[in-house]
């Protein structure tokens, strides 16, 4: 499977994005899918968890503003995301847990203050 990013893009403090991971093919086998991010100079690290039982988990960061789904049907993972920061100003990518899959180019999200 091949999952591209997209959906990102310049958002004032306080906007609102959705993110999409589409794969190649079918995603429903994938016990778990999550939504990472990296910003400049820092490590890549986890943001949020899908698992194909419908199970989720957050980073600290970000609980109650992000909220992680999945559509099998259509071999997509989602990550809306609410109330954002200037500190959510990263590279978010999408891949299994633990990640096993090609990271791909991402999609860029800047928040601006």
């Amino acid at each position: 499977v091949q999952l591209q990013a997209s959906g990102g893009g310049l958002v004032q403090a306080g906007g609102s994005l959705r993110l999409s991971c589409a794969g190649s093919r079918s995603i429903a086998s994938i016990a778990f899918m999550a939504w990472y991010r990296q910003a400049p100079g820092k490590q890549r690290e986890f943001v949020a968890l899908s698992t194909n039982g419908g199970g989720t988990n957050y980073a600290e960061s970000v609980k109650g503003r992000f909220t992680v789904s999945r559509d099998n049907a259509k071999n997509t993972l989602y990550l809306q995301m609410n109330s954002l920061k200037p500190d959510d100003t990263a590279v978010y990518y999408c891949n299994t847990v633990p990640a096993s899959l090609s990271w791909g180019q991402g999609t860029q999200v800047t928040v601006s203050s």
